[in-house]
């Protein structure tokens, strides 16, 4: 195994007190620091679009079993939301800007804003969505790995999440998806 070279405190300290502009990202930071911020665009858009179906299936969900499915509908989106502004707060601490225009918000949202006509749609839709998700934040955390660790844990934290909202839905399918 070979042992990595740590640098000596005076050397770190002089490089803390260079590009003080640059604030939380260092020299240390070896990511493509602009792929990282699009991508992240696309995260929080992805969110965003994520809370907004669920806030609508929340209102339109109607029927029998709809109490139950709405309380689930109404929990996803608030935890959507709490990912986009985890994900905003990351975009500021590299140097971005949050990206909360509404004009192309679905273009650059990996999932698709469905409505469904029956509460077995709406559950499906956001199954389909919560699959989008997952699938595509494994390959944004293959692709952050060591170059930004920290963005990589916090989309690992919001997957994690993710792959529970997927879980939850297929059980209301009764595991017919």
């Amino acid at each position: 195994m070979e042992e990595s070279t740590l640098t000596d405190i005076k050397t770190l300290r002089e490089r803390a007190r260079k590009h003080l502009d640059g604030g939380a990202v260092t020299e240390g930071y070896s990511a493509d620091r602009e792929t990282v911020l699009k991508l992240l665009n696309e995260a929080l858009a992805t969110e965003i679009v994520c809370n907004l179906r669920y806030r609508r299936h929340f209102f339109m969900a109607n029927g029998a079993n709809s109490e139950s499915v709405k309380a689930e509908f109404r929990e996803h989106a608030d935890q959507e939301m709490q990912h986009a502004d985890m994900i905003a707060e990351r975009i500021v601490q590299l140097g971005g800007e949050p990206d909360f225009s509404p004009a192309d918000l679905t273009a650059r949202s990996h999932a698709e804003y469905v409505e469904g006509d029956t509460l077995e749609d709406m559950i499906r839709e956001n199954l389909v969505a919560e699959r989008i998700a997952i699938d595509s934040y494994r390959e944004m955390i293959r692709y952050f790995g060591e170059k930004d660790p920290t963005t990589r844990r916090l989309m690992e934290t919001i997957l994690a999440v993710e792959e529970e909202h997927a879980e939850d839905l297929f059980s209301l399918l009764g595991n017919k998806a």
